[in-house]
């Protein structure tokens, strides 16, 4: 399963690197990419476990940039 999401308040380019490669190491993600300049953030991921990764995802990016909101 491949789902886009809006970011709010994610605050710099480095930032939107260390999420995105944060998250291409959670298990069951098969890929990720973070856009700082589009605010917004594309995961694909096993559709049996994407509640549950969506979860981990939101807690690494939370360590990363504690500002930034996922709109799921």
């Amino acid at each position: 399963m491949k789902k886009r999401f809006k970011l709010t308040d994610l605050d710099c380019a480095n930032c939107a690197a260390k999420m995105e490669d944060a998250i291409k190491k959670i298990d069951g993600v098969k890929d990720a990419t973070v856009s700082f300049m589009a605010q917004k953030m594309t995961v694909e991921a096993d559709d049996a476990r994407f509640d549950e990764i969506m979860q981990e995802i939101v807690a690494v990016c939370k360590k990363v940039e504690p500002d930034c909101i996922i709109n799921l």
